[in-house]
């Protein structure tokens, strides 16, 4: 049906051409030409029976380097995990850079069951990225609760530290990874991983009080 529609509209153009804007008989066999390499050109790209395929719409952000979802799977036992189905859908909108829409989803999982450790550890996570890696009073405010529901457990230090780090504020993340560090037990999930992050930040930080070291972490490094 669309090739007949094609030719008909090609016809068409051709009777318009010729009788409404009277174009000269001589050119008429040029402008056929013209019409028909069009329709080979149509025929031998188009494929009119394949269904559409619309482009999925940016995000208006793109995606964090930080992979707050792998990092903070890190930092959770399976103990720890969340129950909330929603969870899964809000990582889901993290990945994607749409940290708005996935702070609102934690933040009604952490409504409906203020005791989940995990979404307010999230929560937190994704209200910096929201932020662009700034520590905003709601991201503080999640740290909290979580590390209020968990003193002992790593992961609310350990992001906390991500957070200053990323604001160039090193000793005060020093200090809450050490703390961290210090109280967390030693089978915690995550605890090997702070430990070797706090090294590298101290050596980063010694390198930076001796000109004449070498350098042996970046900033970013530490954080990772």
């Amino acid at each position: 049906m669309i090739w007949l529609l094609v030719a008909l509209l090609a016809l068409i153009v051709f009777a318009i051409a010729a009788f409404a804007f009277r174009l000269d008989r001589a050119l008429w066999s040029s402008f056929a030409a013209a019409l028909a390499f069009g329709l080979a050109g149509y025929a031998w790209q188009a494929s009119p029976d394949l269904p559409s395929a619309p482009k999925s719409a940016e995000t208006g952000r793109q995606q964090s380097d930080f992979d707050i979802v792998a990092q903070r799977r890190e930092f959770i036992a399976d103990r720890e995990r969340s129950r909330a189905n929603l969870l899964v859908t809000a990582d889901g909108m993290a990945r994607m850079g749409r940290f708005s829409d996935a702070a609102e989803f934690l933040n009604g999982i952490t409504q409906q069951n203020p005791r989940d450790f995990e979404a307010w550890l999230a929560l937190g996570n994704t209200l910096v990225e929201h932020a662009d890696g700034a520590l905003t009073a709601p991201a503080l405010y999640a740290y909290r609760q979580a590390a209020t529901l968990a003193p002992e457990h790593p992961g609310p230090g350990y992001f906390l530290g991500v957070a200053l780090i990323r604001q160039g504020r090193y000793m005060e993340a020093r200090g809450i990874w050490a703390e961290a560090l210090a109280n967390a037990p030693e089978n915690a999930a995550g605890r090997a991983g702070l430990e070797e992050r706090l090294r590298r930040l101290d050596a980063m930080l010694g390198a930076a009080s001796d000109p004449t070291a070498e350098q042996s972490a970046s900033p970013a490094e530490a954080g990772e």
